[in-house]
């Protein structure tokens, strides 16, 4: 028997490793993105906002303001203070209660992961359980804190809420995970419902909307409403819509911001739909670069005002390092707004649950790790 030369010896090697490497490369590849095709593609096509082969806000709205990108490269080389002092408190979230007629209450998980319990319903908004927002599981943005819980300790569902296909709001781990273990549908915008098809969701468990449009699931209303922000998983951008969302309940009323600038449509959202027991707002991500896609905090507080909301819940920070500003100067700068301004706030850890009606006294838990 002729021994293996280093040829051999090499060549096993490289395709011992081809093989090795090849479930995550699929993983990857289908992660990154899916192109709607058949009546998806034609309920895209449909949609006012969506010309040019892409989808567009009503206003002008820039992603990457001209001129920020080096000045933005060299901030986050040098910037100190993105991550928190020390752990993070998680929250175990309350066991399982039966929902009210009445009822309204907020479960924090982290980010824009929050569970709404309106009424009779359960809404889970943007769930990313995953420790990286990212394709694949080792690089991009890790968690800055555990998640609460696992995924598999979801209460029943009634609806997963998606606002937009980024990886901080579409997770595919953790949309399969859903899709074995819950039987809610995913609503989505226009477009998304072709990630979740790639990542073999069940057709019947998909619901695409424009904005303007509407979906009822067990007693609560939800429509998909404006937001100014801009989407995409790959090298393409703006093939699948974004949204903000009302939830609108026999008596209780939620708006979620999803990810957005600031723009005139609050106030017509308001109109529209409100007055708001609960408004859940995204307060993190800003800078200079950003300022078209994602509020400030005292934008965030106006917006609220907007659209007629009367308790803010800040999302979208204390959870993964995205931008420039230091981990805790949303929540100082919202808490700061609302006092200001005589707004009701609740701050919840990660795991919180917040009753509407009797709302927690915000604290500043998070100006005192050490």
């Amino acid at each position: 028997m002729t021994p293996p030369t280093r040829q051999h010896i090499r060549a096993a090697v490289a395709l011992a490793a081809a093989l090795a490497l090849a479930p995550a490369v699929r993983d990857l590849h289908r992660a990154l993105s899916a192109t709607p095709t058949g009546e998806r593609a034609e309920q895209v096509r449909r949609s006012p906002q969506y010309r040019d082969g892409q989808f567009h806000n009503r206003i002008p709205t820039r992603t990457l303001e001209p001129g920020t990108t080096l000045a933005s490269t060299r901030a986050w080389a040098t910037g100190r203070r993105r991550r928190p002092p020390g752990p993070v408190p998680v929250t175990t979230p309350p066991a399982i209660e039966k929902l009210t007629p009445g009822g309204l209450r907020i479960t924090w998980y982290g980010h824009s992961t929050a569970l709404v319990e309106i009424e009779s319903a359960r809404i889970l908004t943007d769930p990313v359980f995953s420790d990286r927002c990212s394709p694949a599981p080792l690089p991009g943005p890790s968690r800055l804190h555990p998640s609460p819980l696992p995924v598999a300790e979801l209460p029943p569902l009634d609806a997963v809420v998606i606002s937009h296909d980024h990886y901080d709001h579409l997770d595919a781990p953790t949309v399969r995970a859903l899709t074995r273990l819950q039987s809610a549908p995913f609503v989505v915008p226009l477009g998304v419902g072709a990630h979740l098809q790639r990542w073999n969701v069940p057709a019947a468990r998909i619901i695409e909307l424009d904005w303007d449009q509407s979906v009822t699931v067990n007693g609560v209303r939800l429509t998909a409403a404006e937001a100014r922000h801009y989407s995409g998983r790959g090298l393409t951008t703006d093939k699948t819509l974004w949204a903000s969302w009302v939830l609108t309940g026999e008596r209780r009323r939620v708006f979620y911001s999803g990810d957005s600038g600031y723009f005139p449509g609050y106030a017509d959202i308001g109109t529209a739909h409100g007055p708001f027991d609960v408004t859940l707002m995204q307060i993190g991500a800003y800078g200079d670069a950003w300022a078209d896609i994602h509020m400030t905090p005292e934008q965030a507080l106006t917006a609220h005002h907007d659209v007629r909301g009367d308790l803010l819940i800040p999302l979208h920070w204390a959870t993964f390092d995205l931008a420039l500003h230091p981990w805790a100067e949303p929540a100082d700068r919202i808490w700061d707004a609302t006092r200001a301004a005589g707004t009701p706030l609740a701050v919840p850890r990660p795991g919180q649950r917040v009753d509407a009606d009797a709302p927690p006294e915000v604290d500043g838990w998070w100006q005192h790790l050490a």
